[in-house]
């Protein structure tokens, strides 16, 4: 099993390339980068973030969008 700073550090070094390719990455709702995401990661007290890709016409990632998920089961209205 992978202790937590191996998972962030995977989790960090998926999203820097994403960011490298020029995928725009949203934090409920919010421009983030790599840093923030995975800094919001570590500090969830409760709840988990839910990850949704938004496709080109082409089928290439546009953007990555992580929205947090509450214990109730209801993900936060995004812009």
């Amino acid at each position: 099993m992978k202790t937590d700073e191996a998972v962030y550090r995977e989790l960090y070094a998926e999203l820097e390339r994403y960011e490298r390719k020029g995928v725009d990455m949203l934090l409920d709702g919010y421009q983030a980068s790599p840093l923030q995401i995975v800094t919001a990661y570590m500090a969830k007290e409760e709840g988990t973030y839910m990850r949704d890709y938004v496709m080109n016409p082409e089928g290439n990632i546009e953007s990555l969008a992580f929205t947090n998920i509450h214990q109730y089961g209801q993900a936060e209205i995004t812009p």
